[in-house]
């Protein structure tokens, strides 16, 4: 018989894996982030002490640990979703663990304990582009956005070489290394493209960088959905704000073209790809990463 527990009984920090847990090969240091669905840890190797991100599926909403670090749904109709969930964690762990890019983070190793998934990254050192570009840590220049951005599309398009697409870039998701060397996270979000308009799986959605098309109950994505993204978070290193909603600029489009916003701040051909990189429509967009990265070098 499966065994429900009242979490609400229970303190707080048990939603984490506390400093010391050993658990598989790795012990916990501290906590890193965490979200609805998922915490990542910083931890260590036991072998070596080599420093690793550990990445722990728990959908609060759904599920909770238990005094001895077992996750376990918070009901029975949440085991359902659950179980789907913790599929589609190790689902994503798997395809990660393929795709091997210098700006995609490195997935390791992921493994099953506690009744729920680990995936095991390597752990690097940096900034995140959101906060980078809320504390002006570096200047937004043009030699900072070519540099970035042609490296971060390198990444994206071994994605979608490998038929899939990211459906989460955003600022935040982006890792800026020493060197301004970009690094994409948080691929929770990932799906198979097969080009075909399908019902939506997993619906994830970031108003200001998510497409019109992601909004639909029955999506058609592709590589110019994730070229969507991209525009909206250099639109965001230009002006320093998210942009507005898709679905909001289908009739009256409240944000001004880049090209007329920042002509006297930012070369025009970089203006120009990111206003056709955020085109409404997702047929008036570059249909895949080559056409951007080739409007983001000067002529």
């Amino acid at each position: 018989m499966d065994e429900y527990y009242d979490h609400k009984t229970y303190p707080t920090e048990w939603n984490y894996l506390q400093s010391g847990t050993i658990i598989d090969q790795y012990m916990i240091e501290r906590e890193l982030a965490h979200g609805g669905f998922s915490s990542v840890y910083l931890a260590r190797q036991l072998k070596d002490q080599f420093q690793v991100a550990i990445k722990e599926f728990l959908p609060r909403r759904q599920a909770h640990r238990t005094w001895n670090n077992i996750v376990v749904p918070n009901s029975k109709e949440d085991q359902v979703l659950f179980n789907r969930g913790r599929a589609l964690f190790f689902e994503e762990a798997k395809i990660l663990a393929k795709l091997k890019h210098k700006n995609i983070v490195e997935v390791i190793n992921f493994f099953q304990a506690n009744s729920t998934v680990y995936m095991v990254m390597t752990y690097d050192y940096g900034i995140a582009l959101n906060k980078l570009i809320l504390d002006h840590v570096v200047p937004i220049n043009e030699e900072f956005l070519v540099q970035i951005f042609k490296e971060l599309l390198s990444g994206i398009e071994i994605i979608h070489k490998n038929k899939m697409v990211h459906l989460d870039i955003k600022p935040g998701n982006v890792l800026i290394r020493p060197g301004n060397l970009p690094l994409l996270l948080d691929f929770g979000a990932i799906q198979k493209n097969t080009n075909i308009a399908r019902t939506s799986q997993t619906l994830v959605l970031t108003n200001g960088f998510s497409p019109i098309e992601q909004y639909a109950s029955k999506p058609n994505l592709g590589a110019w959905t994730d070229i969507y993204a991209v525009g909206a978070t250099i639109r965001v290193c230009l002006e320093r704000k998210v942009p507005p909603p898709s679905p909001n600029r289908i009739n009256q489009d409240p944000m001004v073209p880049a090209i007329k916003a920042f002509k006297r701040k930012f070369p025009a051909y970089i203006l120009e790809a990111v206003d056709w990189a955020m085109s409404v429509q997702p047929q008036d967009r570059p249909q895949n990463i080559e056409e951007l990265i080739n409007a983001l070098t000067k002529n």
